[in-house]
């Protein structure tokens, strides 16, 4: 038996350049890991593959996309044999935090580790853009300029390991139709500036303060009216004297930087006693770059 960890990521910034003749959009985006992870353990069997997703509600057959992982990467290395993978969830479910892809990823190496594949990240990478756009970022995550659809990856300098409290509302949001929304109205959006944020970072000089002043989501424009307590968790957040408060992905998850630990999860809570949110979609954390 072997075990992977699968991290949350945020989006630092995230624009969206327009629309790709495939129907695909182009993004271009900052990716960052977070200190948030779910945890998947790995057994060979004799053929097959099964998936103990651990009381979540997430599919065990082939809609779940560790699934959808593990048997391109059968198909791709003519694996003979099974495993059965068990999922302890902790990364909310539908949030912008990548959990999904991230399981996804960790299935990829997790099996690749298992049955001795020997595939390069580039390999795996490769594999997991057929499960899905955000799938080759996870396979290595860490702070990190993602193109095209998602799949070209830049590794830009690590962050510090700032504190940042998250939380996701209650209510849901649907991706695909977000960027459906999000076309009919995008000549009129303010684009964030990526550029900005990249030359922080590269800078190696960076605060909470100096990063919350470049934070950016395009999607915001779309998914807070469909979903107001965004706006109301980050007013909580600021309050509180929040640097900064960004929606991640396609969201509705809001994260923002503090200062120390208290300070976040007195935020946390302020948002937990409104009955914004559910207790295990809050979370204190950190920015981390996670070595596998």
């Amino acid at each position: 038996m072997i075990t992977e960890n699968a991290y949350a990521k945020i989006n630092l910034s995230l624009d969206v350049k327009g629309t790709l003749p495939n129907g695909y959009h182009e993004v271009r985006m900052i990716m960052q890991t977070v200190d948030i992870r779910d945890i998947l353990t790995f057994e060979k069997t004799s053929g097959g593959i099964t998936i103990d997703v651990g009381g979540s509600p997430l599919p065990e057959d082939g809609d779940n996309l560790i699934h959808k992982a593990v048997s391109s990467l059968f198909e791709k290395c003519g694996t003979k044999g099974g495993v059965k993978i068990s999922l302890e969830k902790h990364i909310p479910i539908a949030a912008g935090m990548a959990g999904g892809s991230s399981d996804a990823a960790a299935a990829l190496r997790g099996v690749n580790r298992l049955y001795d594949l020997g595939l390069s990240y580039d390999e795996l990478r490769e594999t997991g853009l057929k499960t899905g756009a955000d799938v080759p970022y996870c396979i290595e995550g860490g702070t990190v300029l993602a193109e095209g659809i998602g799949e070209k990856l830049t590794h830009l300098p690590s962050l510090p390991p700032l504190t940042l409290a998250v939380a996701k509302p209650k209510g849901g949001v649907s991706t695909g139709n977000i960027y459906k929304a999000l076309d009919r109205i995008f000549d009129t959006v303010i684009h964030p500036d990526t550029d900005g944020m990249l030359g922080i970072i590269r800078s190696q000089s960076v605060t909470a303060a100096s990063l919350s002043g470049y934070l950016g989501n395009v999607l915001e424009y779309v998914t807070v009216p469909l979903c107001p307590d965004i706006d109301r968790i980050k007013e909580i957040f600021k309050n509180f004297g929040a640097a900064g408060t960004l929606m991640t992905g396609s969201g509705p998850t809001v994260f923002a930087f503090f200062d120390d630990e208290k300070t976040a999860g007195e935020a946390v809570s302020e948002v937990l006693a409104r009955d914004i949110c559910g207790k295990d979609e809050t979370f204190v954390t950190k920015l981390t770059d996670p070595e596998y």
